[in-house]
């Protein structure tokens, strides 16, 4: 709760109707007592923006709730390609726009990437790429390619959804393609359950990754040749070495 920004608080406690997966709506319960509820299990993502378009079509403000960003892998893109298909005509909040018969607001979150990357320390200082390893919706062939570009390219690598019960080899399979790219003891941050009550975070060398505790509340970060481990902690420098050796040595 104290994660969500005042924004994103308002919001929850002003609607009529909040709609969401089951579990991210168990962890804002405090917010949805007196009001309707939708709340579907996982891959009926379609049928919840669906009933939370309904909704609002009748009159009654609803919210969608996502983890992390609703723009980042989560509900938001649906909302608007529901949208489209449908041709319903939809307005940003506060603009005027003729013929609009829906007012969508897009309220931005804290992303597993940031809360991650900030339990870690600041493994994205510098350039960094993100990539979901589900295949559910992309074909593995193009999830390759874009790991291949992210790691030859020497981008952090941030990987989103990395492994599940049924989805068990990715994660192995993206490690080897960045191994070709990266040295074996390039530091990997392995963040589970960020700011939440199972909350786990681990360093480990690239090398190790495959045997790293990893499931679906996991964020991957693959440090660049540039990042360092230290202590506790997985930093990558952004290029004040220069200026810090000159300060220190003044």
């Amino acid at each position: 709760m104290e994660h969500l920004s005042g924004r994103a608080y308002n919001i929850l406690k002003s609607v009529d109707t909040v709609a969401g997966y089951t579990t991210y709506i168990d962890l804002i319960r405090p917010l949805t007592a007196g009001k309707d509820v939708v709340s579907t299990g996982m891959t009926k993502e379609v049928e919840r923006v669906e009933a939370a378009i309904d909704i609002a079509l009748r009159g009654k403000s609803c919210a969608i709730v996502s983890s992390g960003d609703a723009g980042v892998y989560a509900m938001a893109g649906l909302v608007f390609e529901m949208c489209k298909t449908k041709k319903i005509k939809v307005a940003r909040q506060g603009v005027r726009s003729e013929g609009a018969v829906l007012v969508v607001e897009v309220i931005p979150g804290i992303p597993a990437l940031c809360s991650g990357a900030s339990l870690l320390g600041a493994p994205l200082t510098h350039d960094f790429a993100v990539i979901s390893l589900s295949d559910l919706l992309t074909p593995w062939e193009l999830i390759e390619k874009r790991i291949e570009a992210a790691a030859q390219a020497d981008f952090v690598i941030v990987l989103y959804n990395p492994k599940s019960r049924k989805r068990n080899w990715q994660l192995e399979s993206a490690q080897k393609i960045i191994l070709k790219h990266r040295d074996k003891n390039t530091p990997a941050g392995i963040v589970t359950g960020a700011m939440r009550e199972n909350q786990e975070v681990l360093i480990v060398p690239l090398e190790s990754l495959h045997t790293a505790p990893v499931g679906m509340q996991t964020t991957v970060f693959i440090g660049s040749s540039a990042s360092v481990e230290y202590l506790d902690f997985m930093f990558t420098p952004r290029g004040y070495s220069e200026k810090i050796d000159q300060r220190v040595r003044g």
